[in-house]
């Protein structure tokens, strides 16, 4: 045998044995390794992640690492952790997200560090609450056409009535190709009349990508608001009481449903909190399985020193499923938001769908709006009937709002 082939050999055998059996350094998180190099325990983890991420922690306690494609995950699942998440200055969110911009919308990552901050700090302060009047009209108007596409009854997959977008990213890089040239040139000089767009531009150094942040912000917009709004009205009719509850609440602020073209403004929702509050537990239940930061200085978690480089990832799915702080976890208990300060803007603690910390979701609060509008003009204009048992979610899913695994048909008509 050729010299070279053996000592080729040796040194693979040398190689993944040092993977197999490396002793671990004790100030280290365990440390899911799999067997192949590099792959590591991709496998495994990308059969179920959900359910791989509870098993780990199970087996291994609340922190510890899966070492998968060349890179370190690691997890935390508990309190202490949560803290460091959302408060540590040794991790980054930015540097974690950047690539996966990149791939989603082709932003650069010099223009995204460039734009990120100015960008974040603008829609913040656009989409806060104070804010959300100048949304309602449209919002609805929006709903409005989308709901004349239906008809006066049928049959159908809740989803499918529910989803808006199912564009490609060519066709709609083209739109905001020329949705931005329209911008620009009718760009008020007064700010209060300025649409998000048209501050998007203010605000953007490279106007080139324009069109690009702004598939960024549908895809926001859009990527998560319809399948909560699924899990909101299949939650809601799939539960007698709940479903009796809100038909009771729409008709004591907007009378007998059945009305076309019902205008819900801000203040109408506040009369209804109880849809807000089903609004929020669906959300709870079928949370993100992963948020992530870049851990850029080691930092220290429950006796454990996690080295820079990795991916510390937080799971709002488990920590919502904690009974500890979400009594009876699995139950859809819209109740259970009656303990919020949401007039305050405070969720419950430990809720941490739209994250935490200085980098919470600017449109959090746009967001809970639109899909309280979508199931009061839904509920309000149709009666429904399901079809079929409401699906599980599925394991599958690491980031956004969990998907259902089967149709769930529902028949619908008008109310009279």
């Amino acid at each position: 045998m050729d010299v070279a082939v053996l000592l080729a050999m040796l040194l693979g055998l040398l190689i993944v044995k040092a993977l197999l059996f490396q002793q671990r350094n004790p100030s280290s998180p365990p440390c899911i390794r799999g067997w192949i190099p590099w792959f590591g325990a991709a496998f495994q983890f990308g059969k179920a992640p959900l359910e791989y991420i509870e098993q780990a922690r199970n087996k291994h306690g609340p922190v510890f690492t899966i070492f998968a494609l060349g890179k370190r995950f690691t997890f935390v699942t508990e309190e202490e952790g949560t803290e460091a998440f959302f408060k540590s200055e040794d991790l980054n969110f930015e540097q974690a997200v950047q690539q996966a911009v990149k791939n989603a919308v082709s932003v650069p990552a010099e223009a995204f560090y460039q734009n990120h901050g100015n960008l974040y700090s603008m829609m913040k302060g656009k989409m806060s609450p104070s804010n959300l009047h100048m949304f309602s009209g449209t919002l609805c108007e929006e709903l409005h056409e989308h709901m004349t596409h239906l008809g006066t009854e049928g049959t159908g997959d809740l989803s499918d009535l529910v989803r808006n977008w199912s564009k490609s990213k060519k066709w709609l890089l083209k739109l905001f190709e020329k949705v931005v040239l329209d911008a620009e040139r009718t760009n008020p000089s007064e700010t209060a009349s300025k649409t998000l767009l048209q501050h998007l531009l203010d605000n953007l150094q490279g106007k080139h990508l324009a069109p690009n942040y702004g598939l960024l912000m549908l895809w926001a917009a859009q990527a998560n608001a319809v399948p909560v709004a699924f899990w909101t009205l299949a939650f809601i009719l799939s539960n007698p009481a709940i479903y009796k509850k809100v038909m009771e609440d729409l008709a004591s602020v907007f009378g007998e449903g059945g009305k076309d073209k019902l205008e819900v403004s801000e203040e109408d929702l506040k009369k209804i909190p109880f849809i807000k509050w089903c609004t929020l537990e669906a959300i709870r239940l079928r949370s993100p399985g992963a948020i992530t930061k870049k851990v850029i200085n080691p930092i220290r978690i429950k006796n454990f020193t996690i080295p820079a480089g990795d991916m510390l990832m937080l799971s709002p799915y488990w920590l919502h499923r904690n009974p500890k702080y979400f009594p009876d976890p699995e139950m859809f208990k819209p109740d259970r938001w009656k303990e919020a300060n949401l007039e305050k803007n405070a969720f419950l603690d430990s809720f941490v769908a739209f994250g935490g910390g200085k980098h919470q979701c600017p449109g959090r609060w746009f967001a809970i709006m639109e899909i309280q509008l979508f199931v009061v003009l839904f509920l309000y204009k149709y009666e429904f009937v399901l079809l079929d048992a409401v699906p599980k979610e599925s394991p599958l899913h690491l980031v956004g709002t969990q998907q259902p695994t089967a149709p769930l048909r529902v028949r619908y008509k008008c109310r009279e």
